[in-house]
């Protein structure tokens, strides 16, 4: 380990802090630490902040074919969960390899629109649909592998990832997924009709959300929340497990469901025994 691209939340005094604490560490190590992607020779992508600089950093370390270690100085961060470690212990561990790295599936997603046109994104969390008129609901047909399931007039509709399950899909009533699994996980957001339930199908499966041309504005599609396009009426939007995964740092062998526990504080109390 050389070198490494920092990327830190720059507004937060607790990620200014702790980024300048942990280049000091790495740097008495030998390791380089650059802020530009274009620097060369860089060989992990360190973000230093909550879940949303890290899918800003997760977008560098995909271009750079590099695992990604996240140092959480947000809020929830259940994608960085670095935040109690010592900045000198990190940095050895980074320094001589004392760590693993895991891949986590993203989404290759596509929009074509009514003249033609086409447009290529991807996500590692989730790729959302949503009205831009809080008044009226964008009318949706979902169809997987060429059938059509259902039509949906909702305010609109979550194409989720298994790390993006524990995200905006969660809050939407989707299903926790264990991150080591393929799969895509469709929520529709306040819906009405009689298949409002999400639905979760498998890694070789495409999935199609269709803009019906029954409404008042057209939608926008965010990606991970960074990336915005407009979803014109009669566009098709395409989702399947993405062609490039995302590598993740783990320094230690917490497990998922471990981590499941800490960040949304469930109860592990049994109905029949005491605390565990």
């Amino acid at each position: 380990m050389t070198r490494i691209l920092m990327v830190r939340h720059r507004h937060r005094p607790n990620a200014i802090t702790s980024a300048a604490t942990l280049s000091k560490a790495l740097g008495q190590r030998g390791i380089e630490i650059v802020d530009d992607i274009s620097a060369g020779g860089i060989n992990m992508v360190l973000s230093i902040g909550g879940d949303g600089t890290f899918l800003s950093a997760a977008s560098s370390a995909r271009a750079l074919g590099v695992p990604l270690l996240g140092v959480n100085a947000g809020h929830m961060g259940f994608l960085t969960e670095l935040g109690e470690r010592g900045t000198g212990d990190l940095a050895r561990k980074i320094a001589e390899g004392d760590f693993t790295v895991e891949q986590r599936m993203t989404l290759d997603v596509t929009m074509e629109r009514p003249d033609g046109s086409s447009a290529d994104d991807w996500a590692l969390n989730e790729a959302v649909i949503m009205h831009t008129d809080v008044a009226h609901p964008v009318h949706f047909a979902l169809v997987v592998d060429g059938q059509e399931v259902s039509t949906y007039g909702a305010d609109g509709m979550i194409l989720s990832t298994p790390t993006g399950s524990t995200a905006y899909s969660f809050s939407a009533g989707g299903p926790v997924v264990w991150p080591d699994t393929e799969a895509i996980v469709v929520a529709p957001l306040a819906a009405h009709g009689l298949f409002t339930r999400p639905l979760v199908v498998g890694p070789s499966a495409c999935v199609e959300i269709v803009v019906l041309d029954d409404m008042w504005t057209s939608p926008e599609m965010w990606c991970d929340g960074l990336r915005r396009m407009t979803v014109p009426a009669g566009a098709v939007v395409r989702a399947r497990v993405g062609s490039s995964p995302v590598r993740l740092v783990r320094v230690d062998d917490t497990p998922f469901s471990a981590r499941l526990v800490r960040k949304f504080n469930l109860p592990v109390r049994g109905w029949r025994d005491g605390p565990r």
